[in-house]
């Protein structure tokens, strides 16, 4: 599975990469010219192009999953659910307010994996995971033009 790993100079992405530790404020996955994606205020599908053209800074990573096709078919299926807002301002606070049924970016790559048989991090921290900790897994960069690796 393709994930868009991506930022900019916008406040908003300075904002989660100062909150999250991360080099990045945003991840994606990519299906052919494509992104599902968790933005405000909900999960959607975004064309490849219009996500790297709104970024300044990207990069992306192959994570395999036994099952890819589930992996995008779970994804699609969240399309229209809310953003997680509330779970991510629980991350500055230390709680779970993680909710399946709402999703921030990182949390719904990380779940989408899970859904493809790849379960990446440990039962119970879903609700923690970030740009960075996804960045910090050690899977192949893909060659691809880019403006960054990290």
């Amino acid at each position: 599975m393709k994930i868009l790993f991506c930022t900019s100079n916008k406040i908003g992405a300075r904002g989660i990469r100062l909150v999250t530790w991360s080099d990045w404020s945003h991840v994606a996955i990519i299906d052919g010219d494509e992104v599902i994606e968790a933005v405000w205020p909900m999960v959607k599908i975004t064309s490849l192009a219009e996500v790297l053209a709104s970024h300044t800074d990207y990069c992306v990573v192959d994570i395999p999953c036994q099952n890819e096709e589930a992996a995008l078919a779970w994804a699609r299926s969240q399309v229209g659910k809310p953003y997680d807002l509330l779970g991510m301002l629980g991350l500055g606070f230390h709680r779970d307010w993680q909710n399946d049924s709402d999703w921030w970016c990182s949390e719904l790559v990380t779940r989408a994996a899970m859904n493809g048989g790849n379960k990446l991090f440990r039962d119970g921290l879903l609700h923690r995971i970030t740009p960075q900790h996804l960045w910090m897994l050690n899977y192949p960069v893909v060659v691809w033009p880019m403006h960054r690796i990290g």
